[in-house]
């Protein structure tokens, strides 16, 4: 019998909402009110995060972003932007002193993508973990889906999720993206480029380096089935039992008052 972890799916929430809900669930864990907790979530409207350290000024197109009626919020962790449109969201808050965690990033990534890793082959999609060869190379890009990083998901050698992770006061907050369909076009839009070529030769090239679990999948999937098969996927990937969490109206209430103090605020979504 494993360890109880606390399970919620908070369904569809504004960017501000979702983000301002991990903040909290963090600092409940900390403050040991709540276990460690695996959250599930969607966004109404769409998003786009940034990552904690990521540039918004000349290398976002807000104009699309109004076009598109996509929400621009900055994140807590790193890495850099993610659309979420078509997809499940999962957060991950644990503590660093927890028997399961090891001390450096690289190898509790490692630990919390086996619950991803168990997910994907419960769709039966063949996925593994990315090691890439040498250090890892980045580039200039602003879309967190064009390369994979230690030990996020890959399928077929494209990378099927992407995860980002913050350590604060002691607590482990790993939050990640597993698209359901990608929307190239819509994505590609939201970045600025020197120019339309440019633009077009990025947009081609990552075919080649994404997937979402649609293209992976044998059969069709469904929100319902992937929040299944991950579930189950944490179980197993982690040892551990799940318990049905609920916000209390405090709780909700401390959540509103964050997500409008900070993610509703431009000081701190345009802060870089």
């Amino acid at each position: 019998m494993g360890e109880t972890w606390y399970y919620l799916d908070t369904e569809k929430n504004t960017p501000a909402y979702n983000m301002a809900v991990d903040e909290c669930l963090l600092k409940w864990h900390r403050n040991k009110e709540i276990p460690p907790v695996l959250r599930f979530y969607e966004w109404e409207p769409a998003g786009l995060s940034v990552g904690y350290f990521q540039k918004t000024k000349g290398k976002i197109n807000f104009k699309a972003l109004t076009e598109h009626h996509i929400e621009l919020v900055r994140r807590l962790t790193g890495g850099r932007a993610v659309l979420h449109d078509q997809e499940l969201t999962y957060s991950v808050i644990v503590a660093e002193s927890h028997p399961k965690m090891p001390a450096s990033v690289k190898e509790a990534y490692k630990v919390i993508s086996k619950g991803l890793l168990e997910g994907f082959r419960n769709l039966d999609i063949e996925a593994s973990f990315a090691i890439p060869e040498g250090k890892l190379q980045t580039t200039q890009s602003a879309v967190c889906f064009e390369e994979p990083s230690w030990y996020e998901l890959i399928v077929d050698g494209k990378k099927a999720a992407g995860s980002a992770q913050t350590r604060q006061k002691g607590v482990i907050l790993q939050h990640g993206s597993i698209p359901i369909h990608v929307d190239n076009t819509k994505l590609y839009d939201l970045f600025e480029y020197p120019s339309e070529k440019v633009k077009a030769r990025a947009m081609h090239a990552f075919k080649d380096k994404a997937v979402s679990l649609e293209e992976a999948s044998p059969g069709e999937i469904k929100i319902d089935l992937a929040k299944r098969a991950f579930k189950q996927g944490f179980e197993k990937g982690l040892d551990i039992v799940f318990e049905n969490f609920t916000f209390s109206m405090e709780q909700e209430e401390e959540i509103h008052s964050v997500m409008n103090q900070k993610y509703k605020d431009d000081a701190w979504n345009l802060s870089r």
